[in-house]
């Protein structure tokens, strides 16, 4: 990497962990940057799920008041998570390089839809709140434990607006404040990157320029993203998302 391109890459890192700390979708702020260096798409999602680990924790430890009183629910939901994390690491590797380059773009595609429509999920969760009859178990119950382990299959493939998919499932079937919720989903995350790129450890090719400039850059912006969580306006931070996945999906079209 020149030095323009290792300065773009940090900061994506850093964009991305304040992302995935607050909404989710901080790949699609450095996949496509790692793409621009020259990377193929599969080394560039390998070494971005290893690079995203730091910010991940550090944007869980920097939500750890709202994580009080929800170690039960986390230890649960996390094991969903860490089996849907591997059978997608997995898939990476399994299918070829054609299937990946022909399923990332639609992956990609439908993140910038659930990012965009998060508004209109938001709403119709609330109305399936204030419509339901019976109270909302504590832990979601078996529907939202297989929701997260399918969700989690998704992160480990291409981690791309996961942190949006446990939003929805959560906001759904849990009746909990939105900021607690989003603490149990930065550790959702944590898992599945974590899981997922120690599978790749042993198995897949990663640059590690870029894995180093991603980690240090997502450790830092875990922490701002978590300090600054409650005061952004999700519709900025939606709109960022947006237009970069938009570029990521017009350079994947074209390769």
């Amino acid at each position: 990497m020149t030095p323009v391109e290792m300065a773009g890459v940090f900061a994506a890192g850093v964009g991305a962990g304040a992302m995935n700390a607050v909404v989710g979708s901080g790949t699609l702020v450095t996949f496509p940057v790692l793409l621009a260096t020259g990377l193929s798409p599969l080394t560039a999602t390998v070494s971005n799920a290893l690079g995203l680990i730091p910010g991940a924790v550090s944007g869980a430890i920097g939500y750890r008041r709202e994580l009080a009183g929800q170690a039960r629910r986390v230890r649960r939901l996390g094991i969903g998570s860490a089996l849907g994390g591997i059978v997608g690491a997995s898939l990476l590797l399994a299918l070829p390089v054609e299937a990946f380059e022909t399923i990332v773009p639609v992956l990609v595609g439908l993140a910038l839809v659930l990012v965009a429509f998060q508004p209109l999920i938001g709403r119709k969760v609330r109305e399936r709140r204030r419509s339901q009859e019976r109270p909302v178990r504590p832990d979601g119950g078996r529907p939202l434990f297989t929701g997260l382990t399918l969700a989690s299959v998704y992160g480990g493939y291409f981690a791309a607006a996961q942190g949006i998919l446990y939003m929805s499932l959560m906001g759904l079937l849990l009746d909990e404040p939105l900021q607690r919720l989003n603490a149990v989903k930065n550790v959702l995350v944590a898992i599945v990157n974590t899981v997922a790129a120690t599978f790749f450890l042993f198995v897949a090719d990663f640059d590690w320029t870029a894995v180093a400039l991603v980690a240090a850059g997502s450790a830092l912006g875990g922490q701002l993203g978590a300090a600054t969580g409650r005061r952004f306006s999700p519709a900025v931070l939606r709109a960022v998302i947006v237009v970069v996945g938009t570029v990521a999906l017009v350079q994947l079209l074209l390769r």
